[in-house]
């Protein structure tokens, strides 16, 4: 189970629309952005 904000994510719950903006200065939107089937979003942080 993940969370988004204050809500939680469990199987079969639609994962709701985010906007990101990416170094590239385009925005992406998920989960439209990821196209077709499945898809893994891979968060980096960055240096500490």
């Amino acid at each position: 189970m993940g969370r988004v904000g204050s809500a939680c994510l469990d199987a079969n719950d639609t994962f709701p629309e985010t906007h990101l903006q990416l170094v590239s200065g385009n925005t992406l939107t998920l989960p439209e952005g990821t196209g077709e089937g499945y898809g893994v979003i891979l968060f980096y942080r960055g240096y500490w």
